[in-house]
C-alpha cells in the first residue's frame, strides 16, 4: 500500500504545480500595459545609499516661538496649535503649554492682560482660578484660566464663554507671569 500512496501524493503535487503554472500564466496575461512595462534605470540607481530618500523632517523645537508673533514680554497664543507660549523680554520662551480654546475666541491681533481673578465661577459654572482676561467678543470676555478640578473639557458650543483653560500648574505659572498690561499676542 505504501508505493500506492506515494504515487497519489506524486500525482497531486504535479497537480497543484499544474494549476498553479496556469493561473501565474492567466495573472501576467490580465497585467495592464503600463504595469508590465519594465522600469527604467535612473540616475539616482548609482548614487550612494540613502540619497534617494527623503530627510525626515527635523522635531520642532516645543519652545520656538511662532513667527510674526511680536517682540518682548507677551504671552503668545496659538488658535490653531492649541498652544501658548510665555516670552521673556529677551524673546525666548520659557514655557509652553497646550490649551483647550474656549466657544469665543478672540481674533488674531495683540491686546494686553486688562483684568485678573484669583478666584472665581466661570462662565460655564466651573469654578476656575487664576483667570488672566485680556479680550472682548459680543460682550463675551476672552481669558485665561484652570479650573479648580484640572479639567480641561471640550467646551460647549452653545455657551458664549470665552475660557481659554490650561492645567492648575500651568494656570500658575500664567498666573505669575501675565500680570496686567502684559501683552497677549493671538496668532492664527
Amino acid at each position: 500500500m505504501a508505493r500506492g500512496s506515494s504515487g497519489i501524493v506524486a500525482a497531486l503535487t504535479a497537480a497543484a504545480v499544474a494549476v498553479v503554472g496556469f493561473l501565474a500564466y492567466q495573472a501576467s496575461a490580465d497585467v495592464p500595459a503600463d504595469l508590465s512595462a519594465k522600469p527604467k534605470a535612473s540616475s539616482s540607481a548609482s548614487a550612494p545609499a540613502g540619497a534617494g530618500h527623503a530627510k525626515p523632517k527635523p522635531k520642532k523645537d516645543p519652545l520656538a516661538v511662532p513667527a510674526a508673533s511680536g517682540t518682548g514680554m507677551r504671552v503668545v497664543y496659538a488658535l490653531a496649535d492649541r498652544r501658548v507660549w510665555l516670552v521673556d523680554a529677551t524673546g525666548k520662551a520659557s514655557r509652553t503649554f497646550k490649551v483647550m480654546p474656549s466657544a469665543v475666541s478672540a481674533v488674531p491681533g495683540t491686546y494686553t492682560v486688562t483684568s485678573r481673578s484669583g478666584s472665581v465661577k466661570g462662565s460655564d459654572g466651573v469654578p476656575i482660578e487664576h483667570v488672566v482676561r485680556f479680550a472682548s467678543v459680543n460682550d463675551v470676555a476672552i481669558g485665561f484660566s484652570a479650573a479648580q478640578d484640572g479639567s480641561m473639557e471640550e467646551p460647549d458650543p452653545t455657551l458664549k464663554a470665552g475660557g481659554v483653560r490650561m492645567s492648575r500648574e500651568d494656570g500658575d505659572a500664567m498666573w505669575t507671569f501675565a500680570t496686567v498690561s502684559v501683552k497677549v499676542v493671538v496668532v492664527p
